[in-house]
């Protein structure tokens, strides 16, 4: 269950006995990136030293 802009005929109700409308949607390990291979892998320690080096920490 999550929000989505999305819509749907389509419904189902939840265990809080709400109804919700229901979207369907394809992922598979023939489709979702970690599985393909083609997922990219950011450098987020390298993003880290760059902030710190542009903006560091700075004394008041």
């Amino acid at each position: 269950l999550t929000r989505s802009t999305a819509t749907s005929d389509k419904t189902v109700e939840w265990e809080d006995g709400n109804t919700y409308p229901v979207i369907d949607v394809e992922i598979s390990s023939a489709s979702h990136p970690f599985y393909t291979g083609t997922q990219r892998v950011l450098d987020t320690a390298g993003r880290v030293e760059r902030f710190q080096r542009r903006y560091g920490r700075r004394e008041r």
